[in-house]
């Protein structure tokens, strides 16, 4: 499956996101948990490879 998988994002303030197919560039992300989030829902995690595209 590794060589067909797809990162779907909609973060268009993300460097790596192409924004015209609302795919991620890279081919892995890192997701870590949202310190003090305990709500058993998706803010619980976080995409650690988010780099604001100005920079």
């Amino acid at each position: 499956m590794e060589g067909n998988q797809k990162i779907h994002c909609t973060v268009e303030s993300c460097k790596y996101n192409e924004t015209n197919k609302n795919l991620c560039k890279l081919q892995a992300i890192q997701v870590e948990p949202t310190k003090n989030c305990h709500t058993k829902q998706p803010e619980e995690s976080m995409c650690s490879s988010y780099i604001y595209e100005k920079e």
